[in-house]
């Protein structure tokens, strides 16, 4: 069993930028790794995913925007955020995958003036 705890969410102005960050129990050298977001009413979408390789994959309205990076010393990956805008609000989840596949249990990004 793999624990995922997000943080860095929060209240931003559109046009901000936020920094999510997702702390793994275990070592993720060997995980895909990625970010997932859900608003209200919708379905879970992937945002952003690295593979272990290191080559990564966007969603197209966040592409140029957000930044997915991950440091395996600190089992940690994050999600650069910038130039955030309304329809960014969402919770963000993450998201660890080899054999079987491990959810975080969401941070909220809220953006709105």
């Amino acid at each position: 069993q793999v624990q995922l705890v997000e943080s860095g969410g929060g209240l931003v102005q559109p046009g901000g930028s936020l920094r999510l960050s997702c702390v793994a129990s275990t070592n993720i050298f060997t995980y895909d790794m990625a970010w997932y977001r859900q608003a209200p009413g919708k379905q879970r979408d992937m945002v952003a995913l690295m593979y272990v390789r290191g080559n990564t994959n966007y969603a197209d309205s966040v592409k140029g925007r957000f930044t997915i990076s991950r440091d395996n010393a600190k089992n940690t990956v994050y999600l650069e955020m910038n130039n955030l805008k309304p329809e960014d609000t969402a919770v963000y989840y993450c998201y660890a995958r080899r054999a079987y596949y491990y959810w975080g249990q969401g941070t909220q990004v809220t953006v709105s003036s």
